[in-house]
């Protein structure tokens, strides 16, 4: 499931990643910002997988609408459809599809980073008032996670279904500065509803280090190659602290493999296609 406002700026090299799987072992589902990219039309693998979409903007609810439209569309449309992967157009595949099919279809669970004492938690659980939140969702239960995340069908349709939770989450902020829905609802519902029924990490690297605007590290042509793959492929996602499954995790030394990468910069997707198969194909 992609969720963009800019395209598919990697599509030749996803297309290249949905080839080499067999058939009928995946869908695709676009949510593209009709505001943003009037009339966008996509080819070859994406033809005809564009879903009737809203305009989405960072600092709103609108993004985690656009997700949840998603999962929505993918849960209606084919009753086999089991892992749910939300992606950005900056992320990138690091295995292959094969690769990808077996860690996502053997493992059961969801993957999702569920963050519980956080910097700045009482102000994103705060951002739309002092006690709008309440009653249904207390700062105890509050959690932080990346926006990006794959889930199974059992927590897509809780997710999909949920109006108790998503009544608080889709009110509007009055501090936009901590405003950060798409990174607050999913973590908090399947905390609440189900944390024992998912691994509390994405599988989508991000480098956060030394930054402080709220945007990651964003990859440039000249930084691609094998060596950067290889050391995205090595590191070790950070597990949630909720104790219930951090804490557990940690003591069983767990080391999912990253799947998926951002950002990248357009720019360099002729380097990402010119290593391919060698690389990022190759397991």
């Amino acid at each position: 499931m992609f969720l963009t406002t800019t395209g598919l700026p990697f599509a030749k090299l996803w297309e290249a990643y949905f080839n080499s799987a067999p058939r009928g072992l995946y869908n695709i589902y676009i949510h593209v910002d009709p505001t943003m990219r009037p009339g966008q039309r996509f080819t070859g693998v994406f033809a005809g997988r564009a879903i009737p979409s809203k305009p989405s903007r960072r600092h709103t609810p609108t993004l985690t609408s656009a997700a949840r439209r998603l999962l929505a569309r993918a849960l209606l449309h084919d009753s086999a459809n089991a892992m749910f992967a939300l992606l950005s157009p900056s992320c990138v595949p690091l295995r292959s599809f094969n690769f990808t099919y077996r860690t996502l279809a053997g493992s059961g669970k969801s993957f999702l980073e569920i963050l519980k004492n956080e910097a700045g938690r009482y102000d994103r659980w705060a951002a739309r008032g002092p006690d709008a939140m309440l009653p249904e969702v207390p700062l105890e239960d509050f959690r932080i996670g990346s926006q990006f995340w794959v889930l199974t069908r059992r927590h897509a349709r809780e997710a999909a279904a949920d109006t108790r939770l998503w009544s608080k989450f889709k009110r509007p902020c009055v501090h936009r500065h901590t405003c950060y829905p798409e990174e607050h609802y999913f973590p908090t519902l399947i905390s609440m509803r189900d944390p024992r029924g998912c691994v509390p990490c994405t599988l989508t690297h991000v480098d956060w280090r030394g930054r402080s605007d709220g945007h990651p590290r964003t990859y440039r042509a000249e930084e691609v190659g094998p060596e950067l793959i290889r050391w995205l492929r090595s590191a070790r996602p950070r597990y949630g602290d909720d104790g219930a499954n951090g804490t557990d995790l940690l003591l069983t030394k767990r080391h999912d493999p990253f799947l998926f990468a951002r950002k990248f910069a357009p720019g360099a997707a002729g380097a990402l296609m010119g290593m391919a198969e060698d690389v990022l194909f190759k397991d």
